[in-house]
């Protein structure tokens, strides 16, 4: 079973996750051969305080 996490920061609306997951959804079962009950999708909003890259916070600018 795929199973997809997105880590993203906040702002997304509900219409928006709704068409990234039909879409995800559809090309993974197409390139993997998998029914759509397969494949999972998690949607993680991840405030930019408690994300860092190069050891800086994405809150610092």
């Amino acid at each position: 079973m795929p199973h997809v996490r997105i880590d993203w920061f906040p702002g997304r609306t509900i219409e928006q996750k709704r068409e990234l997951a039909a879409a995800l959804t559809r090309e993974i079962c197409r390139i993997g051969r998998c029914e759509p009950d397969a494949v999972g999708l998690v949607f993680t909003d991840v405030e930019k305080e408690s994300w860092s890259r190069g050891g800086k916070l994405f809150a610092d600018g």
